[in-house]
């Protein structure tokens, strides 16, 4: 499969810039790094990454997110080494290491793996059928990296016995009931131990307080709908991620985001109520 160049040619928030996927992987070295977010990821065979001081195997499925800038060098490690490729574009290109975090590159897993792959042949498969509009691809391109929010997430936890006691069920019941009522103190309760204690656990492992957790969570929850469903207004959307008062909600999420829930529809082409 050739590389395709700017399927969009226009000014959006998030695009393509380099896709492909069936590629017969050559050795590559980049001194100096590359000016854009580049992701590699293994379809067959077995290639070695080297940067940051480590050698970096992808066998089958394996991938990896390197951050602009990032000096590295890759090349096949057997006979043959054929990958899937992105590198992405757009007006908030820069601003993607807020999604991604501060590492110089994130390892996904093979189980982890298959969803990026997924997305990249079907996004070339959408564009070679001329069925791929290029504001659904800067939407499509927002969700792809968000998969990588919840992994470096997931990955900086420190695998610690009391994060698997006490800071585990707690974020996993802010997951599932994010839009009840909830607060440090019932969190605290059930999972027996003191709000001030159950704090000092989460900002020792996520580096958030409970309650900057849970409106992180709640507001990357409310980015998500106002994407990925227009029709809802936002009053809904507020009352479904935890927030009864809609100009409350609006005041948080443009304090964690810089923009109104409309506003950010309207970054990505979105018109809404």
């Amino acid at each position: 499969m050739p590389i395709y160049f700017r399927p969009s040619m226009q000014d959006l928030p998030l695009t393509i810039d380099s896709i492909g996927n069936n590629w017969f992987q050559e050795s590559v070295s980049r001194p100096k790094g590359f000016p854009l977010y580049h992701w590699l990821q293994t379809e067959s065979g077995q290639g070695t990454v080297k940067l940051a001081g480590q050698n970096i195997i992808l066998r089958d499925g394996e991938g990896i997110l390197i951050s602009p800038l990032t000096p590295h060098q890759y090349q096949k490690t057997g006979d043959i080494w054929l990958t899937s490729f992105l590198t992405f574009g757009g007006t908030l290109s820069n601003d993607i290491q807020k999604i991604c975090g501060e590492s110089p590159y994130l390892f996904v897993g093979a189980g982890e793996g298959r969803y990026f792959q997924k997305w990249i042949e079907q996004t070339l498969h959408s564009y070679l059928e001329n069925s791929l509009d290029d504001l659904s691809l800067s939407v499509d391109c927002y969700e792809f990296l968000m998969h990588f929010s919840n992994i470096y997430m997931n990955h900086s936890l420190v695998k610690h016995p009391l994060y698997q006691q006490y800071v585990c069920p707690a974020i996993a019941r802010i997951k599932t009931d994010y839009a009840e009522i909830l607060d440090v103190d019932r969190l605290a309760f059930a999972v027996h131990v003191t709000p001030q204690y159950l704090t000092r656990l989460f900002r020792r492992f996520t580096g958030y307080s409970v309650q900057n957790y849970i409106t992180r969570f709640r507001i990357s929850k409310a980015k998500e709908l106002l994407l990925g469903k227009p029709y809802l207004k936002v009053q809904s959307i507020s009352h479904m991620c935890g927030y009864n008062d809609v100009s409350y909600f609006i005041s948080v999420f443009k304090q964690h985001t810089g923009t109104t829930p409309k506003q950010f529809r309207k970054t990505y082409g979105i018109t809404g109520s």
